[in-house]
């Protein structure tokens, strides 16, 4: 239940999210879907959803919502990171950013929940170290895709993706670098919580089993 009560809140802060952008009657408003925060959490949405009628049925999760679940939270984690880097330098550069209650939800609250679930939940496997490269994949073709749009109409979602907003190709190199590093990092970083300390490993078997003989009772 604790999985469909998260979807739902995710789902009301994207629409509210959604809704605020559009009111705002500006081309970044008008361009939601754009972002990859945005993209993200949508992703985030529909694991949520799946994992909690999953969660209804079955004692353990199968060994695929472990993979989607490693890349999916890489992404809203990264995107939760990115958006405080982006609230920061808004600040730095003086650049007024409103930052609405859907964004402190979709950014921080769910990803912070999320990665505890991960630690404690019961019902993960352990993660597969090959699922780095599908991770760093999603954000190279979503840049190469947005540079090639951008270049278009004009407009990026995020300013260290144009050009005319940084000092010159080598902050852009070294900034789409690090947001790389960033990614297969958290990527790397839930794998080994989902691999390490035993401790929990048995406390998490041990709530399986109960919840399995509370099942069959």
């Amino acid at each position: 239940m604790a999985r469909l009560a998260i979807a739902v809140l995710c789902a009301a802060a994207l629409v509210h999210r959604l809704l605020w952008g559009l009111s705002s009657q500006t081309i970044a408003g008008q361009n939601f879907f754009a972002y990859l925060t945005i993209q993200s959490n949508i992703a985030f949405l529909a694991l949520a959803a799946t994992g909690g009628v999953l969660a209804l049925t079955m004692h353990e999760d199968p060994p695929w919502l472990t993979d989607v679940r490693t890349a999916v939270l890489s992404w809203t984690i990264t995107a939760g990171l990115v958006f405080a880097l982006l609230v920061w330098q808004a600040g730095v550069r003086g650049i007024p950013m409103a930052v609405p209650w859907s964004d402190v939800v979709l950014h921080f609250a769910l990803p912070a929940v999320s990665l505890a679930g991960w630690v404690y939940g019961p019902s993960r496997r352990r993660a597969r170290w090959r699922l780095i490269a599908i991770v760093v994949a999603y954000p190279i073709l979503w840049g190469l895709f947005t540079l090639w749009r951008g270049n278009s109409i004009g407009w990026y979602p995020y300013y260290f993706l144009d050009l005319r907003q940084v000092s010159g190709l080598t902050e852009f190199c070294l900034t789409c670098l690090f947001a790389l590093a960033v990614f297969a990092g958290v990527a790397s970083g839930l794998i080994l919580l989902s691999r390490g300390n035993p401790r929990i490993r048995l406390l998490r078997r041990a709530a399986s089993r109960e919840r399995r003989r509370h099942v069959a009772t």
